[in-house]
């Protein structure tokens, strides 16, 4: 009996010891500097909000996080190189609404959204909202509506290109509005606002934080936010629910993933620590001030919603007969 008590104690002994790396592994994270692909870039919202959060959780942690741009491909490129990287919480990638576009729209994609890359938090969101040029005859959503319909195909919308949030989101309006309105491409915001300042479009999808200062100056008027809420910057819009789209809730966003397989314990100090940042009253200050509004979340929730953003564009883009490669 006395052999026996001995030997279990020194096997209880004995696990005890190999357990306590791991132990010391997961309460020393992070040890080493952490690699934050940004898939688009430098000098947009995205390369922003990565440095931005890259710059507390140094301050937080004391190790360094590094900013890796790695553009193309609307941001699938910097995804799966995020994708193939190792799962252990040194490499986190940061997410955006054309990661689930991307989805549908890609025939083939080197990695699954929601099955290789494992969801940390949403960063952000940001609304859009319709907008048109002040010479249409038109002052509500309805009246833009009722324009379209007695003009098929005569009126025209632009976005920042073909497969961009801002186009599905032109899709999204035409089916719920059931209008036939016609998508001019540009090859980013500042050209599809300029061609809205110029009327060489009627209406366009826009970004609130690049139409407000248009709108006040009476180059082009606002109808409707694309959000579920009005916005402080323009109390004044209603959103596309209350204006006859009961149904039409879109915001453009922001996020983060790390490698599927991530440990858990990488996984909750990450969403800890941007959760914290996020709250910090100089940090939604400055968020604010760029249009957009601070949306910290949990891994799961976060999870959830990319799952259905997957599934509503994926719809989206197939009604609309919009080609990827």
């Amino acid at each position: 009996m006395i052999e026996t008590r001995r030997v279990l104690v020194m096997l209880a002994s004995f696990c005890g010891v190999m357990a306590l790396p791991v132990v010391c592994q997961a309460q020393g994270y992070p040890d080493r500097a952490i690699r934050f692909i940004v898939p688009f870039a430098p000098g947009g919202s995205t390369d922003f909000l990565a440095r931005m959060l890259g710059q507390k959780f140094t301050e937080a942690w004391k190790q360094q996080i590094i900013v890796d741009n790695r553009g193309g491909g609307g941001g699938t490129i910097g995804a799966a190189l995020a994708s193939s990287s190792p799962p252990d919480g040194y490499t986190i990638v940061l997410t955006a609404i054309s990661h689930a576009t991307a989805a549908g729209i890609y025939k083939k994609l080197p990695y699954d959204l929601t099955k290789d890359l494992q969801a940390v938090s949403l960063i952000a969101t940001q609304p859009n909202v319709l907008a048109v040029h002040p010479s249409l005859p038109v002052k509500t959503t309805k009246e833009f509506i009722a324009l379209a319909k007695s003009k098929p195909g005569e009126l025209a919308y632009s976005t920042t290109g073909n497969g961009s949030a801002q186009h599905l989101m032109g899709e999204l309006f035409k089916a719920q509005g059931k209008v036939d309105i016609i998508h001019v491409p540009y090859k980013g915001t500042a050209p599809a606002l300029t061609a809205l300042i110029a009327g060489h479009v009627s209406s366009s999808i826009q970004p609130l934080i690049n139409a407000a200062p248009n709108a006040k100056s009476g180059r082009i008027r606002l109808l409707a936010l694309t959000g579920a809420e009005r916005s402080p910057v323009v109390p004044e819009v209603p959103t596309m629910m209350e204006s006859g789209l009961p149904q039409f809730n879109v915001v453009a966003w922001y996020g983060v993933h790390a490698p599927s397989g991530t440990p858990k314990s990488a996984i909750d100090k990450i969403n800890a620590e941007m959760t914290r940042t996020l709250n910090l009253v100089e940090i939604k200050e400055q968020l604010n001030r760029g249009g957009l509004d601070p949306s910290p979340n949990s891994p799961d929730q976060f999870a959830k919603f990319v799952e259905a953003e997957v599934v509503r564009w994926k719809k989206v883009i197939a009604d609309a007969g919009i080609k990827g490669d």
